[in-house]
């Protein structure tokens, strides 16, 4: 299953379709040309129990990494997870 990347500059999302429905998804908002605002989550009942939220979040993290940016995680699920996973927290901003 392919985790897909839209991202326009102003805001972004990994994604996974399925034959133009969407299973599942992360959102982010860019502050700045240095932080990003991940602002939503989203797993379809269809994947649950398969840590797709998860392997969404370390996405972002992989991305924020590559561009030098740090991460606020408005979305309860997110940031749950990043406080939790200590492997996660170098682009989290306090």
């Amino acid at each position: 299953m392919e985790i897909l990347h839209e991202d326009n500059g102003k805001k972004g999302r990994f994604y996974i379709d399925k034959e133009s429905k969407n299973l599942a998804e992360i959102s982010y908002v860019w502050a700045g040309e240095d932080k990003l605002i991940i602002d939503h989550t989203f797993v379809d009942e269809e994947l649950k129990g398969q840590s797709i939220g998860y392997k969404l979040v370390t996405k972002v993290v992989e991305m924020a990494r590559e561009k030098k940016a740090g991460i606020i995680p408005l979305c309860p699920f997110a940031k749950s997870v990043m406080e939790k996973k200590v492997e996660l927290q170098d682009v989290l901003v306090k």
